[in-house]
């Protein structure tokens, strides 16, 4: 299953919380990249799209511990989290982005 969102709808430099076939996914844009990475930090239960985005180093932190997600990997950039989180596929046609989670 997958969501749809729009392009226009997504501020670069921020993180958008959605649920995607009962999946808890942060969605990111960067000028005209998207990512999508789980919504829950591996080392506490806290929604990882109310965190910072640092687009230089294309992560997203933790707001609660600061550790720093990859968006393209998704792995933890800095302690206290050690586990990766869950990557998801991002389809972008024209305005129209495509979020399948992975499972």
């Amino acid at each position: 299953m997958s969501a749809e969102l729009r392009l226009s709808e997504l501020v670069s430099g921020a993180a958008t919380r959605v649920v995607v076939d009962g999946v808890p996914v942060a969605v990111v844009r960067l000028d005209e990249a998207v990512y999508a990475i789980d919504d829950v930090c591996s080392h506490a239960n806290v929604s990882l799209a109310d965190g910072e985005v640092w687009p230089d180093a294309c992560t997203l932190e933790c707001p609660r511990h600061g550790s720093a997600f990859n968006l393209v990997t998704g792995q933890p950039d800095t302690l206290p989290a050690t586990v990766p989180v869950t990557v998801h596929r991002v389809a972008i046609d024209g305005d129209v982005v495509t979020i399948e989670v992975n499972r």
